[in-house]
């Protein structure tokens, strides 16, 4: 019984410390038409401390979401563009020589932000991308000899384009896990592509004010860290991070033979966390199976590695989350 007050009690508790979530997405939906997946997800990724990757076609308001989110919030906003002749220095800074006196010192690169766009990040060699990934990673850039922390929060949006191959460097496996999210983007639906032709013909820019501050974020991750996660959940959890890595005792034999490497502990840390996060964005204080089951594709989709006989057969690993998310019991 005293649980089930004190669960009452953290609902009410999450229910008023949420009601910001509200207003972010209303102040989204001024310049982003539909995509509420992508407002939703950068929100996920802002509330648990995660980055996100993000694939679709170009022109599907990818810098425009974080570009608004970084106005609402009123923090340091960078895009990177990645070119195929960019240097790591072109992203975390170099020493440079001040004449005035006399000395070498540090120009901090545009890493130094709250919002960072990594533009087409699979377009810069290896070299850049693992410096951007060391800074995602560890929060922090050494530049020469010193070692200096980035600004809090800090999150980091790729995006890749699925179309062009030529000319890229697909992350490995190893650093896309790094990513908390990869979240696919699709096309606007026909009146939301309507909506969107009648507000960019228009001519009226919407003008994004500030409506919280940094630390208010920073707040909030703290009160997203008291969402009850109930031991059910946690087991639920392992079972379906463990089910892509050992399909048969989890009666998916079909799919021995599909995956070559099942999620990694960073993919059930990631679960739990999402899971929080979506818990909070829907005003609840504790996680139900459906908050699982909503960001199980984000979290698993870049973290179960195919055989060649599941792209001989194109099976994808949209399919296989499916498939194990369907047979995994519920609690």
């Amino acid at each position: 019984m005293a649980e089930a007050i004190d669960i009452r009690e953290l609902n009410e508790k999450i229910e008023r410390h949420s009601a910001f979530v509200t207003n972010l997405m209303t102040g989204m939906e001024q310049t982003i038409v539909g995509q509420k997946h992508l407002v939703e997800s950068l929100i996920i990724g802002l509330l648990s401390d995660g980055h996100i990757l993000l694939e679709g076609v170009p022109g599907l308001a990818k810098t425009k979401a974080i570009k608004t989110l970084s106005s609402l919030i009123d923090a340091q906003f960078s895009r990177i563009q990645f070119t195929p002749d960019l240097l790591p220095a072109d992203v975390i800074g170099t020493m440079i020589y001040s004449q005035k006196d006399g000395q070498f010192i540090a120009k901090k690169g545009p890493v130094f932000a709250n919002f960072i766009l990594a533009d087409e990040i699979n377009r810069a060699p290896a070299k850049v991308q693992s410096a951007l990934l060391e800074a995602m990673q560890e929060r922090q850039v050494t530049i020469s000899t010193t070692t200096y922390p980035l600004p809090k929060p800090f999150l980091v949006m790729a995006t890749q384009n699925p179309i062009e191959q030529e000319g890229t460097y697909p992350l490995p496996e190893a650093q896309v896990d790094r990513f908390m999210l990869k979240v696919i983007i699709d096309y606007p639906k026909l009146d939301e592509e309507k909506k969107i032709v009648r507000q960019n013909i228009s001519g009226d820019e919407v003008k994004i004010h500030p409506i919280m501050t940094t630390q208010e974020i920073e707040d909030a991750r703290k009160v997203v860290r008291q969402v009850y996660l109930d031991e059910k959940i946690e087991q639920y959890i392992a079972d379906i991070v463990f089910a892509t890595r050992y399909p048969d005792k989890y009666n998916l034999k079909e799919l021995k033979g599909l995956i070559g490497f099942g999620a990694s502990p960073r993919a059930s840390i990631n679960l739990a966390l999402a899971a929080r996060s979506f818990a909070f964005i829907k005003h609840r204080g504790y996680v139900i199976p459906e908050d699982i089951r909503a960001i199980a594709h984000d979290v698993l989709r870049h973290r179960i590695g195919l055989t060649y006989e599941a792209e001989a057969s194109n099976v994808n690993s949209e399919e296989i989350v499916s498939k194990i998310i369907n047979k995994v019991e519920v609690p």
